[in-house]
């Protein structure tokens, strides 16, 4: 069983407020990105690849990182993650999924299933805001959903998603959505800007630069507050409109730390860019053209250390 792992990005980001608990409350417009990778009109490299897979595998790699838990065996390779493998989002997954099993069944999941390989190829960078190990996460969940016969609804998939993080559940459909809480309460978007990129499949140029923006030091600057023009109705414009209108709060308070990051963006404004932003807390940004050779274009002039060209 293989799956592609896409990534998302965030059409606007709207922090309004503070839970008791310390959360941030949020408004933006998840977007899945990457869902053509591979395929003759984007051929890029770009997402994971997840492969389950019965037994115990060997790794291909001296360079592969092995772990082993709860009868499933993790072969990591591609980009480095910088934390211990029992940290991954990908094992924590494993670990939930399994725990669930347990619940349910009464049982480990090895006792039905045997012993499981899990392996990854880490292509989308971290640190970027492109939800790369909250996709590796959930895609798990949903492999080892499937491999189980289906033990668990999407509902209940969410669920268990939110417990890995704020934006793991949006990879459980993976269709764009309006997300307001801390990111995981979902409703259908109207925008006739975004029914403009689903039906007629604009281009994504995506820029990185060698930066890595902790969570924490993301927020650290945040002012929460409500937009004049509420990030719902700014996405409801057409793309044309939503330069100025549709905005994401962490470029007010990263910008004026990394002169880079408004860089990049206005490379991608003056590259012809119908709109451009950061996606979550960053240090990713992106580009929405109408066509391929623009978009193209638009990532040689940036020339930033990592880049994608990604079609939507």
């Amino acid at each position: 069983m293989i799956q592609f792992v896409n990534a998302k990005i965030n059409l606007g980001l709207s922090v309004v407020g503070r839970r008791a608990d310390g959360y941030h409350l949020l408004e933006t417009c998840f977007m899945p990105v990457g869902l053509y990778n591979g395929s003759p009109d984007n051929p890029e490299p770009f997402c994971d690849i997840l492969e389950l897979s019965d037994g115990h595998a060997a790794p291909l790699s001296a360079s592969d990182t092995v772990h082993d838990g709860d009868g499933i065996r993790f072969i990591f390779s591609g980009r480095h993650i910088d934390c211990a493998p029992e940290k991954n989002l990908v094992v924590r997954a494993a670990s939930a999924f399994a725990a669930e099993y347990r619940r349910r069944q009464g049982r480990a999941i090895s006792d039905d299933l045997g012993f499981l390989t899990l392996s990854m190829v880490k292509m989308i960078p971290d640190g970027a805001g492109l939800g790369g190990g909250s996709a590796d996460a959930t895609f798990t969940l949903r492999l080892l959903n499937e491999r189980s016969g289906g033990l668990l609804t999407a509902d209940e998939l969410e669920a268990l998603a939110v417990g890995l993080g704020a934006d793991c559940p949006v990879f459980v459909r993976n269709r764009p959505v309006f997300a307001e809480g801390i990111g995981e309460v979902f409703s259908e978007v109207d925008s006739p800007g975004l029914t403009q990129l689903l039906e007629e499949h604009y281009w994504l140029a995506l820029v990185k630069p060698d930066l890595h923006i902790s969570t924490r030091e993301a927020f650290a600057g945040l002012h929460p507050r409500r937009p004049v023009v509420s990030l719902r109705d700014a996405v409801r414009r057409p793309i044309e409109e939503w330069r100025g209108c549709v905005r994401n709060d962490f470029e007010e308070s990263l910008f004026p730390l990394y002169p880079e990051l408004p860089r990049l963006k206005e490379s991608l404004y003056a590259s012809g860019a119908l709109y451009a932003s950061m996606t979550g807390s960053g240090a990713a940004l992106y580009g929405i053209f109408a066509e391929r050779e623009a978009a193209r274009a638009a990532l040689s002039a940036a020339a930033p250390p990592y880049s994608a060209l990604i079609r939507l």
